[in-house]
């Protein structure tokens, strides 16, 4: 058997291709100075972000991890002009069945897409039996889709919640998703959002830095410190900037943009400082008819969830390293919420 190929750890640099699963089972990696001081199994993440930690882990434990020939322990720390060698592991196959359902797609190119996500569609199935997820879709759309860590989530490399709605990307390739995966992990991608909270901001913006963590008891649900505290350990940072867009009498549409990106971060920031989100029920939110926002009309709730719509993300390309910005037109269930609001709410 020929050795592994030898990789000299530039990593990310234009025109310098990640290894892939498809390409060999075993790579090698020569650590250069700028590398060094990160455990071994961080090191190995910040290569292969598609692998999780807890998979890498299990490779060092087994010892198909080596540094200079030998095995060692996750916590290592590489020094300059180790050589780190690893056996990948070969993911499982999809096993997501593929459903014809409708896809807005609002981009798309051979190594990926992006879709405009409904309303009451979940990403992904957790288990073999669910269906009708924008997994099945896409797996029906597209000939060929990266296969990631998990063999339910073929070329999902981010997630919206259910009920919100707008731009999700979608990877074709395992080099896009790999690429794609390290800007959310990086933070470079930017994300722009669009809310219609309950009740008039004071402020025309400000930043938001709560951290947030699960219920503990359920994980349904998110709380901040000092609400219903789980272990203090499990917080995370959440950052969110927002700006108003527009104020009606007794509400107000915002523009977000989160600078985290943890579960339910806009939902419970806007709780959070008094501005639930239209129909957010599970933070504070109500259901608003149009007899309420118009003093007449019918008692159907225009909105059953929050009003929230992923509206734009600008990220580089992940193989043409281009600028590139997709967006997601605003659902029609929120556009008549905003006409009835424009009409009966004004405050000009």
């Amino acid at each position: 058997m020929s050795d592994p190929p030898e990789i000299l750890d530039d990593s990310f640099d234009a025109g310098r291709d990640e290894p892939t699963v498809e390409q060999a089972d075993a790579r090698r990696h020569r650590v250069r100075k700028r590398q060094v001081g990160r455990r071994l199994d961080v090191y190995l993440h910040g290569r292969y972000p598609r692998i999780s930690r807890t998979v890498l882990q299990r490779q060092i434990k087994q010892g198909l991890v080596t540094v200079n020939g030998l095995p060692t322990k996750a916590s290592y720390e590489p020094a300059a002009g180790d050589v780190v060698e690893i056996h990948l592991p070969t993911p499982p196959p999809s096993e997501v069945v593929a459903e014809d359902i409708p896809l807005d797609i609002v981009y798309e190119d051979e190594w990926m897409l992006a879709i405009n996500k409904h309303a009451g569609i979940i990403c992904h199935p957790a288990r073999a039996t669910q269906s009708g997820t924008v997994a099945n879709a896409v797996a029906f759309h597209a000939e060929q889709l990266s296969r990631g860590d998990d063999p339910f989530r073929p070329g999902i490399i981010h997630r919206l919640d259910k009920n919100t709605t707008g731009v999700m990307v979608i990877a074709k390739c395992d080099e896009a998703h790999w690429r794609l995966a390290l800007q959310f992990e990086r933070r470079t991608i930017k994300k722009a959002y669009f809310a219609i909270c309950e009740g008039e901001f004071s402020l025309d913006g400000d930043v938001i830095n709560k951290p947030l963590a699960p219920h503990p008891e359920t994980t349904q649900r998110m709380v901040l410190p000092g609400s219903m505290p789980p272990r203090q350990a499990m917080f995370k940072e959440a950052i969110t900037e927002y700006h108003v867009d527009t104020r009606y009498r007794g509400y107000t549409t915002v523009n977000l943009f989160p600078r985290t990106g943890r579960t339910h971060q806009l939902r419970v920031h806007m709780s959070s400082i008094g501005h639930p989100m239209v129909g957010d029920t599970l933070y504070g939110g109500r259901m608003v008819t149009e007899h309420d926002l118009a003093g007449e009309g019918g008692d159907t709730p225009l909105i059953e969830y929050q009003s929230l719509h992923a509206r734009a993300l600008r990220f580089m390309h992940p193989i043409l390293e281009t600028p590139l910005e997709v967006t997601a037109p605003l659902s029609p269930t929120i556009e008549r919420v905003l006409a009835v609001l424009s009409k009966h709410r004004s405050r000009a």
